[in-house]
């Protein structure tokens, strides 16, 4: 009784703590609030621009159908929409609602952008001289309350959006909101932690065994590499010769795309609305061109094909200045052909690219054609995507499709990579390891590898030291011949070169002046490594002092001038 009285005024400072969960919610509250405050400073960033713009034309237009709610409306579906959700427009002539699925590729690029820079700031990574500290915020903390944030004020506009006459479905705004949020929140944070390459190799365990003998065999971070890089060439030469080919599509038929311009509208305000859908449709455009180019082409409705071998007539569409860009119906004619430069040219740069890391690397025939291999699927998959996000529904019954197939457009890409790429990275590789030497060599120029340029600087000095050794011996001798001297012994060299200990060099001598053919000038003259003259009357080391070592020497000097003579006795 006694023990537990003393006992019990320790009690209360024994009491037990928050529970580990608590405690964790309360380190991470101030990360966590910060990134939900950046994900929903983002959403109502690209909400505020696409308001904004609404609110303009509205104002600007001298027929507003509705009051400021149906701008705001029409803003608010308009931001769904550049995330890639299908809208449904419900005020149609024949009373069937429409779907509108055809995504502007310019649009997406605004949230996106938003949410990749509140991602990055939500971390708070230090700059400067803290750079190497580690941020503040947890990446699973700031990724999670961007993402909350951003679709917490996301699926509000949708509701609000559903109110209107373009109203988000359901089903693609709970599948691309969360997907383009993830992504771009994602993307953030993996570059305000310094772009590490540790979370990228915990999803290898993951995949199956063949996948992850692909991914972690030998050499596979360069091999990747390049195959990343080369597909993203190739991608890009696709892109850029699309909007080539729409560019002088325009040009050609500039008359009917002015035409098309000025009949959708009479006010500028309408003439700038249907600008700017122009402009964000630029990219669609650009890569229908490039599945053009590759040969499935693209559809303008259900069942109507345009490729360069042969367009069917469109359905009756209204008039619309990138529609002019389209070739007239009927048989491919001999102008449409040229659009196969895009794919030959982005093959041409796939196999430019791999040829010369295979080069540097002297890989193999085999490895090589792996690569461009590699680097033709990352860029059909790549393409397919493109062309699947460029098209869409834009009504019923023929309007149901419109843009490029995916999986044709992935299929041409590859195959046309592959017949390009493989045979002309090869051939790019042999010339690069043999062609470009035989050239140089050709040309009087020697290619040297890294590191070469010190052992021929080292080769410079030795040959300007041994020229001026050459130059120091040959003023000595002819200063003695003026003179009359002759040298103190017969056993004493005129010019005379010691080699030593670590190197194993031919000693330098001189015919002795009694023997000969008369002409005392001819020596033979080596010069070592480090050359050490002697000079006439200098001590000579001692075992030049030895009278059976000196005969040795003078003898075997004798055999090669004097092949007849009999060995006899040196001086």
């Amino acid at each position: 009784m006694i023990r537990m009285t003393a006992r019990r005024p320790s009690l209360p400072s024994r009491r037990p703590s928050l529970s580990p969960l608590l405690s964790r919610l309360r380190d991470r509250s101030p990360g966590l609030a910060a990134g939900l405050a950046a994900g929903a400073l983002a959403a109502g960033l690209g909400l505020g621009a696409f308001a904004v713009l609404a609110i303009a034309l509205w104002v600007s237009s001298p027929y507003p159908d509705s009051g400021p709610g149906g701008a705001l409306h029409v803003a608010a579906a308009l931001w769904l929409l550049a995330h890639g959700v299908e809208l449904v427009r419900t005020d149609t002539l024949s009373a069937v609602p429409a779907p509108v699925g055809v995504t502007p590729l310019l649009l997406p690029a605004l949230p996106a952008l938003l949410v990749y820079r509140g991602a990055r700031d939500a971390v708070d990574a230090p700059h400067g001289d803290d750079a190497g500290v580690p941020p503040p915020v947890r990446a699973r903390t700031a990724w999670t309350g961007v993402v909350v944030g951003y679709l917490g004020i996301g699926g509000c506009a949708a509701l609000y959006a559903s109110g209107g006459e373009l109203r988000p479905q359901w089903a693609w705004v709970a599948v691309c909101l969360p997907l383009l949020a993830t992504a771009a929140a994602g993307a953030g944070v993996w570059t305000a932690y310094g772009r590490p390459r540790e979370p990228l190799l915990t999803m290898v365990p993951v995949l199956p065994a063949a996948a992850r003998r692909l991914l972690l065999g030998h050499d596979t971070r360069v091999r990747w590499g390049t195959a990343v890089r080369a597909s993203l060439a190739g991608t890009a030469v696709f892109f850029g010769g699309g909007t080539l080919l729409l560019a002088v599509s325009l040009v050609g038929h500039g008359g009917a795309a002015r035409s098309s311009f000025l009949q959708l509208t009479e006010g500028w305000s309408g003439r700038c609305a249907v600008l700017l859908l122009c402009v964000s449709l630029i990219p669609n455009a650009a890569v229908w061109s490039a599945s053009y180019a590759a040969g499935p082409g693209f559809a303008l409705g259900a069942g109507h094909l345009v490729n360069p071998l042969a367009s069917d007539p469109a359905p009756l569409l209204p008039p619309f200045p990138l529609l002019a860009a389209v070739p007239q119906h009927g048989p491919g004619t001999p102008a449409n052909w040229p659009a196969g430069v895009v794919p030959v040219a982005a093959g041409v740069t796939v196999a430019w690219f791999v040829a010369a890391r295979a080069a540097r690397r002297r890989w193999s025939a085999g490895r090589t054609a792996k690569v461009v291999a590699l680097a033709a699927l990352l860029c059909a998959l790549l393409l397919a995507a493109l062309a699947e996000l460029a098209g869409g529904p834009l009504g019923v019954g023929a309007l149901t499709r419109f843009g490029p197939v995916w999986w044709q457009t992935g299929m041409a890409t590859g195959g046309w990579l592959l017949a390009v790429g493989v045979p002309g990275a090869l051939g790019l590789r042999a010339w690069r390891r043999e062609g470009a030497a035989s050239l140089a060599a050709w040309l009087g120029f020697a290619r040297r590898e890294p590191g070469e340029e010190h052992t021929a600087e080292k080769r410079r000095k030795r040959r300007k030291q041994g020229t001026q050794g050459k130059q120091g011996k040959r003023g000595a001798q002819s200063k003695q011949r003026k003179q009359g001297s002759h040298p103190p012994s017969a056993a004493a060299p005129a010019s005379l070169s010691t080699p030593t200990p670590a190197s194993a060099q031919v000693v330098v001598v001189g015919l002795p002046p009694d023997q000969g053919d008369g002409d005392r000038s001819e020596r033979y003259e080596a010069l070592p490594a480090e050359p050490h003259e002697v000079l006439p009357g200098d001590p000579l080391p001692g075992f030049w002092e030895d009278e059976a070592a000196r005969r040795a020497r003078w003898t075997a000097l004798r055999k090669p001038s004097e092949p007849a003579a009999e060995d006899t006795d040196g001086p």
